[in-house]
């Protein structure tokens, strides 16, 4: 199979689907690889490295998306890239589906078959692509939270940490899944005063066994974030419902009530946010502000490290896309249920439950696209 990395067209994506590493194991598999040139510099990966080890080079993303069965990308494709993609075609990346219905329809209209990094399972039941992008989300949740603190940011002006005889930042984190887990670690170790929602209590309990009790625990009701909010410097929301939209948990009403100065980093805006008032932003203009709060909804986040980033996520999505090349598309979901999981919409047809629940489409099961 011949098989296609482009360069990221999304505003300060600089990540890569395949490192050299990874061309290396597809093609001593015996598949050929293209890689567009200058797709791996944002990660400092150069056209040498990606010719030493054995691929191909395709001087533009036309020429790539026109040689390649199999693209492995790690954003979704913006709508020039649909206008590549063909019927038979495989997409596999990130699509977060549920948030976007132009992006849903387009992928429709291609007729290719499209596998989403976010909702391939693991048989421990995690989802084992989504994972190393949300370690390091929650891991920058934090950080980027601090800097927006920061006055000549639009916050309020208050240090994580506090200083001596000053108290430190208050910090809620809406969801104890590996965003939060992550972030309330990373919050505790620049000294702010960490508490964590949810509504899992098999999931609080392994954070406090983890982290102890220099980090609190509440049980999620509407009445708790309320309460929370209002106290709170920093929220991170790290809240997650597989393949679905992210539920709102942060209404306009409890915005009116927060801190002036205060700042939101709302993780899951890839799936929509969970602020009511979220909206996508990109680094290139990552906050706005509302009701004197401050908001910070990138929709990329771990695209800021794109080192680290890339090569967490090939770590991770290499077997699979092994796999796919190995066997095409139609044999490696027959084998595996778990990346099956992943298919989101393959010849037309939505093969997601939620995405189909969220846009108001036809569902189709996976199963009878593939032995359509």
């Amino acid at each position: 199979m011949r098989v296609g990395a482009p360069k990221e067209i999304k505003n300060n994506e600089y990540r890569v689907g395949l490192t050299p590493s990874a061309v290396t194991e597809l093609v001593h598999a015996g598949h050929e690889v293209l890689i567009e040139t200058g797709a791996g510099q944002g990660a400092g990966l150069s056209d040498d490295q990606y010719l030493a080890s054995g691929a191909r080079l395709a001087r533009s993303a036309a020429e790539l998306f026109a040689g390649a069965d199999l693209v492995v990308k790690v954003k979704e494709p913006q709508p020039e890239e649909i206008a590549m993609l063909r019927p038979g075609q495989i997409l596999f990346t990130y699509l977060h589906l549920a948030a976007d219905a132009a992006l849903t329809r387009g992928l429709m209209e291609s007729g290719a078959c499209c596998i989403a990094y976010e909702t391939v399972t693991s048989p421990g039941g995690g989802l084992p692509l989504l994972a190393p992008m949300s370690e390091i989300a929650g891991r920058l949740a934090p950080q980027m939270g601090a800097r927006f603190l920061e006055r000549q940011e639009g916050g309020m002006g208050v240090l994580l940490s506090g200083a001596p005889g000053v108290p430190p930042a208050e910090v809620l984190i809406l969801g104890a899944g590996s965003v939060g887990q992550q972030a309330a670690a990373i919050a505790m170790g620049m000294g702010a005063t960490v508490l964590v929602a949810d509504r899992n209590t098999d999931a609080l309990r392994r954070l406090s066994a983890t982290l102890g009790p220099f980090v609190r625990t509440i049980y999620s009701t509407r009445a708790a974030i309320a309460e929370c909010v209002r106290r709170a410097d920093l929220v991170i929301c790290a809240a997650l419902t597989a393949g679905a939209r992210a539920p709102i948990l942060i209404t306009r009403d409890m915005l009116t009530t927060m801190k002036r100065g205060a700042v939101i980093v709302d993780v899951a805006i890839d799936q929509g946010g969970c602020c009511e008032t979220s909206r996508p932003t990109s680094h290139s203009d990552p906050v706005y502000t509302i009701d004197g709060v401050v908001h910070y909804c990138v929709t990329n986040m771990p695209g800021v490290v794109p080192r680290t980033s890339t090569f967490a996520l090939n770590n991770a999505t290499l077997p699979f896309t092994l796999a796919l090349a190995n066997k095409g598309w139609r044999d490696a979901l027959r084998d595996d249920p778990h990346l099956r999981a992943g298919l989101e919409i393959a010849s037309g047809h939505v093969v997601s439950a939620p995405v189909a629940a969220a846009h108001g489409l036809s569902f189709t099961a996976a199963i009878d696209v593939l032995n359509g």
